[in-house]
């Protein structure tokens, strides 16, 4: 049985910086592709950041070049650092696993089996 379960969630100052965890169990996690999404009530799920399990990685537009996602195989974990955070970043953001890599990098919610229950992110101006 695959569990994802997510932590470093918070609320921050604009410009502030949170690191998420997602510790993985019946999974490892560099044997697929793995991926944060995040979710704000009443919009569409948003795919932030995708790794594949030979470290390939994509983020969309909005958080390139300030949210970093990696693993550790050893603690079998996966992470997303986000810096220079903005207000629009506030959201429920779900750590996400699926054992192929095929299409990995688009970060499609759908293409996704494995789902944790999401930690909260605010950002406040």
């Amino acid at each position: 049985q695959v569990q994802l379960v997510e932590s470093g969630g918070g609320s921050v100052q604009s410009g502030g910086s949170l690191r998420l965890s997602c510790a993985a169990s019946g999974y490892t996690v560099s044997s697929g592709c793995m991926g944060w999404f995040r979710q704000v009530p009443g919009k569409q799920r948003e795919g932030v950041a995708s790794i594949t399990g030979y470290g390939s990685t994509s983020y969309a537009d909005s958080v390139k070049g300030r949210f970093t996602i990696s693993q550790d195989n050893a603690k079998n974990t996966l992470y997303l650092q986000m810096n220079s955070l903005k207000p629009e970043d506030t959201a429920m953001y779900y750590c996400a696993a699926k054992r192929t890599w095929t299409n990995c990098l688009q970060r499609a919610s759908t293409d996704f089996n494995y789902w944790g229950q999401g930690t909260q992110v605010t950002v406040s101006s």
